[in-house]
This record gives C-alpha cells, structure tokens and sequence, in this order.
C-alpha cells in the first residue's frame, strides 16, 4: 500500500478575510477542524500543518496537532507543501487548504483511489453547478472540463463550456474544489516548470501542469463542499454543520 501524507499549508493572513484560520467553527479553530478531519481518514497516514506563522504554530501545539514552520517566503500553497514533501518519506502527497473545513474521510479516500490507475500524476475534484447559479460567472469560482476518462482539459474562471446564443443546448458546468493529490516525484517536478501563458492569464497554477502534459484525474463528488474566504463563509459553513451535514438536502442547493 502506498504512504499517504496529507500537508495543509496555513497562511496566517488573508487579503479577504485576516487571521481566518484562528477562527471559530463550533468551537474549534477553523485550521484544527480541518486538521482533524483530514487526519481522521483511515487512508491517511500521516498529516502535517505548514505553516510560516507563530500564532498558528502555537494554536497547533495547543490542540495537538502536527505542525513544522516553513519558509515565508513561499508564493503558493503547493510550494509551501513542496519544502515539507521533500523531508519525508511518503509515496502520495495531499494538498488539503486549511480552509476547507468540509474536507473529510468520504472525500478523501476516492482521490487517493485514483492513483491505482498508473496514469494519473495528480487527481482532484469538481462538482455539478446548478444551471441558475451564479457561480457560472463568479471568476473567484474556477471551472473545469474534462474528457471521456475524466481527465482536465482545462480550468477557467470564466464560463466554460461557452454556451453559444443560437443553441438551445444547455452546458454542463463543474466547480472545481482545490484539493490536489500528487505522486511525489510529480510534486518534486512541478517545483522546475516555469509558468506558462495561460497561467499567466488565469492564474490558476494547475494550467502549468496540464500544459507541460501532466495527466490530472477530476473525480466528481456530490458532497457540499465549501471554502472559507470570507465571515459570510464562516456563517454559511456553520449553518450547515448545525442543520444540514446529516440530511438528506441536496448539495446544489446550497449553492444559489
């Protein structure tokens, strides 16, 4: 069986939402129930926090959780996880964002599943947007489209497919949720690819592993999964904790 390590990188500040991570979530701060969630998944070996902040290493310490101080000089998640991937000994490396409190065992286990099949270099996942939702045109949402066996095409923050105006063909539209799974010596790679042009555009990273030809594996999860990017987050992840996490309510209609 491979090893499989998870490494949340764990910014203290934040453009939208400063010092985020220290927030409560039922009680517990945001980046330790992401922590114990993640390390809670029986395919999971081992999970480490990265993190270049005091504050958010002495709140690890506090709860126990695994925690080692990296550079402040990194420009990403994933190269903050590259400087912890290339001290350990592991054969899968998740990228999980410390503001993915809705990260968990039921999510986890099908992208490590992907790395059966030989071909895949780093798997992740996109889920269904409602056809009405105004995630189709919110660039803060990334898009993503894949072919017949599921692998990424490209990522857009703008509407993709393009539904043209002479066509009453109704697209399909994916949200994709950034959480990534590499093989390590795909991780180590992608540390010497200089950024490409659509990257450039985008900004979007993983536009520079799909142009150097790195196959990337988007499984498709119907769990409500969201982000915390700003205090209305916080509210609305909240919310569904307390009232909707055991239910039967649909995940597409959380996202109106």
């Amino acid at each position: 069986m491979p090893k499989v390590t998870a490494i949340i990188p764990a910014r203290y500040e934040s453009t939208r939402f400063p010092k985020k991570l220290t927030y409560e979530l039922l009680g517990k701060p945001i980046i330790i129930a992401v922590y114990d969630n993640v390390k809670a998944a029986k395919k999971i070996d081992d999970c480490i926090i990265a993190t270049d902040s005091k504050e958010i290493m002495e709140l690890c310490e506090k709860n126990n959780a695994k925690a080692v101080m990296t550079s402040s000089h990194h420009t990403s998640g994933t190269s903050r996880i590259i400087e912890v991937a290339k001290k350990i000994d592991s054969d899968i490396i998740i990228n999980v964002q410390g503001d993915e409190p809705l990260i968990d065992e039921s999510v986890l286990n099908p992208v490590i599943d992907a790395f059966d099949d030989n071909n895949v270099d780093i798997a992740t996942l996109k889920t269904k947007i409602n056809d009405d939702s105004s995630l189709i045109k919110d660039e803060n949402a990334v898009k993503v489209v894949t072919d017949i066996n599921d692998y990424a095409m490209y990522f857009s923050r703008a509407a993709i497919p393009y539904k043209r105006f002479d066509q009453d063909i109704t697209p399909k539209y994916y949200k994709h949720i950034g959480i990534y799974a590499f093989r390590k010596d795909v991780l180590l790679k992608t540390e010497k690819l200089e950024e490409c042009h659509y990257e450039s555009v985008e900004k979007l990273e993983q536009l520079r592993w799909l142009y150097n030809g790195m196959k990337i594996k988007v499984l498709e999860t119907k769990k409500f999964i969201h982000g915390i990017d700003t205090k209305e987050d916080l509210e609305l992840v909240q919310n569904y904790l307390r009232n909707f996490a055991k239910s039967e309510l649909n995940n597409e209609n959380l996202y109106q």
